[in-house]
């Protein structure tokens, strides 16, 4: 089911980012007077055809992977006379900008209007109330403490988990003061809190901001009783069942899920002891720890779970606005997530975060598919990220994508005329060797995920 659900994700969300972005540059075209032949979502052998009165051919073809709008242009054939004032090329340099942009802003639009959306639907979010705080941690050293709820980040409010993790990675690799407002369980008032940051997780390959601070987030206890296993995880394999509790790990006790997920993670690919109580009898089960993640310090995985417990409704909040209110959220939304995604591009650059951030094809089939799985609101979440990405990727000033073209474009009217077909050539050739050496780069990380 879920392979279905990762196909089905990915379809969906390619059709519709690509679709709107390509009609973003079909429309301006249109208005500006420039003959479109062929409008494709996809390439390759097209497996759907039809034609328009303006005889423009509309193509759903095989391969999912982008698309295109073809407009007559005499740099790609020959015009007839009495069309030639409908070429792409005859137009006015303000004209062309204008076709050109439209692409990655109709993107930025699809965003706003998907988080538009979302913000009148409303979340019920979990308060960032501090669970722990690690002794000797930057958050301990800056006065953070078990009971306090982050009510800012630099000036932000943060309504729950997610925001305050956002704010944090819009400071990695940096240094400097970072800026939290907490409230004091029980209290009104709230007061500033100052986080000291040296070149904070630079070059991290899986940055964990909450937890490299030495946050803890509040969470319900969860007793250590078994409720689900991994058919193909460590637990499995050494004979846990369901319904198992666990009451020590090499000797040390063990009362809450927390204590089981803390010291798992510090035994990668070791061999521990896991005193259990099944049918009221206790028994040692010797298990040998897998481990994950691809960064020079994986964790361990014992691949079990437990079962849920509700909330108390005091630690959640709901947020919603209405359709004007959505408005602005969803503006500021698309900014800040904008922002980031352009300044991530830049630290990823300067060495300030690692390019094994950088996700491909895959990894972007498999997160299509766990949102889609998760409901439309999480869809509709990743569909506004990743058209996002892709409105920000295009407007990079790199010759074969949009952004390459304003940039030639835009030299052109400042100087009164084009540059010479040989210097486009030569940036069109550089600009193919990044976008494929990116792709590549991309590829191979999502490979290593896996």
């Amino acid at each position: 089911m879920s392979a279905l659900y990762m196909i089905v994700g990915t379809l969906v969300a390619l059709g519709v980012l690509v679709t709107f972005h390509e009609f973003g540059h079909f429309w301006v075209a249109r208005r500006c007077g420039v003959k479109v032949l062929r409008f494709s979502v996809g390439f390759g052998m097209p497996l759907l055809r039809w034609h328009d009165r303006r005889g423009t051919e509309f193509v759903i073809a095989a391969i999912p992977l982008g698309g295109y709008v073809k407009m007559l242009d005499e740099r790609e054939g020959e015009v007839a006379v009495e069309e030639l004032d409908q070429s792409f090329n005859r137009k006015s340099v303000r004209q062309r900008i204008a076709i050109v942009a439209a692409g990655p802003i109709a993107n930025f639009l699809l965003a706003l209007v998907f988080f538009w959306g979302l913000a009148m639907l409303g979340s019920q979010q979990v308060r960032p109330v501090i669970g722990d705080v690690e002794a000797g941690s930057i958050a301990a050293q800056a006065g953070l403490a078990a009971g306090q709820e982050i009510v800012a980040i630099d000036g932000e409010p943060t309504t729950g988990w997610a925001a305050v993790n956002l704010q944090l990675v819009r400071r990695l690799g940096e240094s400097g003061a970072l800026q939290v407002l907490v409230r004091e369980q029980g209290a009104t008032v709230e007061s500033p809190r100052q986080l000291v940051l040296d070149k904070w997780l630079k070059g991290a390959d899986e940055p964990d901001p909450i937890r490299s601070l030495g946050i803890r987030p509040w969470r319900p206890a969860l007793p250590p009783v078994l409720a689900e296993l991994d058919p193909k995880g460590p637990a499995q394999a050494a004979g846990l069942k369901s319904g198992d509790r666990l009451l020590a790990l090499d000797g040390q006790p063990l009362n809450d899920w927390q204590q089981v997920v803390d010291r798992v993670r510090m035994h990668p690919g070791s061999k521990i002891v896991l005193q259990v109580e099944r049918d009221g009898a206790q028994v040692e089960i010797p298990v040998t720890l897998a481990s994950r993640g691809e960064s020079k310090a994986p964790s361990g995985y014992l691949g079990a779970g437990v079962k849920a417990v509700d909330w108390p409704p005091e630690m959640l909040r709901e947020v919603s606005y209405g359709p004007l209110e959505a408005i602005g959220e969803g503006a500021r939304r698309t900014w800040t997530m904008s922002v980031l995604t352009l300044e991530s591009l830049k630290k990823m650059l300067f060495g300030e975060l690692s390019v094994k951030n950088l996700s491909g094809p895959i990894t972007i089939a498999k997160v299509a598919g766990a949102s889609a799985q998760s409901g439309i609101a999480d869809f509709l979440n990743f569909l506004a990220y990743l058209s996002i990405s892709l409105g920000v990727l295009n407007l990079l000033p790199i010759p074969v994508l949009d952004g390459g073209h304003l940039l030639f474009y835009l030299i052109e009217w400042a100087r009164g005329r084009p540059l010479s077909d040989r210097v486009q050539g030569w940036g069109i050739q550089i600009g193919i060797s990044l976008v494929v050496g990116v792709m590549l780069l991309a590829l191979v990380n999502d490979l290593g995920r896996l």
